[in-house]
């Protein structure tokens, strides 16, 4: 599950965008009129008088994984959607919540007013942050399909410079798991068509960022995405490198011991089929003596009666 947030100036437009799409179903509404479009649209306006800010619209849309497809009903979808009005401090305001199906995955969309029933301004403080957290929190929480951010986009509907960014992306995170440094890093991203650029700090070599570039357009590492700056790259690599030398080392030792094994074995083999022993306590006319006289076996008797 994921939340796009998104401030506003006015509620017609976000209504009309909300209510117009294909196959657009009102599903839930807190506050509002409903007899139509412009009666929701004056509700919202009307509240939102009561403390005017120059962006009393909140337009949220929640995400959910297709993997989760069908156990997301519209009233599954509301339940969670309430909850997490509610956790982000919308619980006491105007809102609606609309289902669309143009796009593969379940998504709705939220409407509401960032002034509440009581005329007080919603805060909107480190409101991404909290989303994100809570979002985690009801993925977790009611067994949702958890995907990273850049795994639920559809490549196709790109455009640029969208499409380059998240083929540097992919690009990166094929690649980076199989590399030990950047010099292998670098080399297999040119082969993809993406160029790499550090930045230093000053004039010194000290490292402090990095820039790829593919198709003309230019990108800091962290507008690519957060696990794509240079000092998350480059822990990366290390770690790479580390547990490759550390495989080497097991590996190693692996075959020293079973070398040694069989050595050992076949030193023991030798002396179990060595034909006679050999060394100054061996005496050949003694060995010979002790076949001469060697005693015969004794015969079976029977029991007398």
């Amino acid at each position: 599950m994921m939340a796009k947030i998104v401030q506003g100036r006015g509620f017609k437009g976000v209504i009309n965008y909300v209510l117009d799409k294909d196959k657009a179903q009102l599903l839930y509404s807190e506050g509002i009129r409903t007899k139509d479009k412009e009666s929701i649209i004056r509700s919202f306006i009307a509240q939102s008088q009561m403390n005017p800010i120059s962006k009393p619209v909140a337009h949220i849309s929640l995400n959910f994984s297709v993997q989760n497809k069908a156990k997301l009903t519209n009233a599954a979808m509301t339940g969670v959607a309430v909850e997490y009005m509610k956790k982000m401090g919308y619980g006491n305001t105007q809102f609606i919540i609309v289902s669309h199906h143009d796009r593969e995955h379940p998504h709705i969309h939220l409407v509401l007013n960032r002034i509440d029933n009581d005329g007080k301004r919603i805060s909107d403080k480190n409101e991404k942050f909290r989303s994100t957290k809570i979002c985690m929190e009801l993925t977790k929480k009611y067994g949702l399909y958890i995907a990273s951010g850049k795994e639920n986009v559809n490549r196709h509907r790109l455009k640029e410079p969208d499409k380059t960014k998240y083929e540097i992306y992919d690009a990166i995170k094929a690649t980076a798991p199989i590399c030990r440094n950047w010099k292998e890093l670098t080399e297999a991203l040119r082969k993809q068509g993406v160029k790499t650029d550090f930045r230093y700090n000053g004039n010194t070599d000290k490292i402090q960022g990095i820039h790829f570039e593919k198709n003309g357009y230019p990108f800091n590492g962290s507008q690519i995405d957060r696990s794509c700056s240079y000092s998350k790259i480059d822990f990366q690599l290390k770690q790479n490198d580390r547990a490759q030398d550390i495989q080497i080392k097991q590996e190693h030792s692996h075959s020293q011991n079973q070398s040694s094994i069989m050595e050992n074995f076949g030193s023991t083999l030798g002396g179990l089929f060595d034909v006679q022993p050999t060394g100054a306590d061996y005496d050949p006319d003694e060995a010979d003596l002790l076949k001469q006289h060697k005693p015969k076996k004794k015969e079976k008797r029977g029991f007398r009666r």
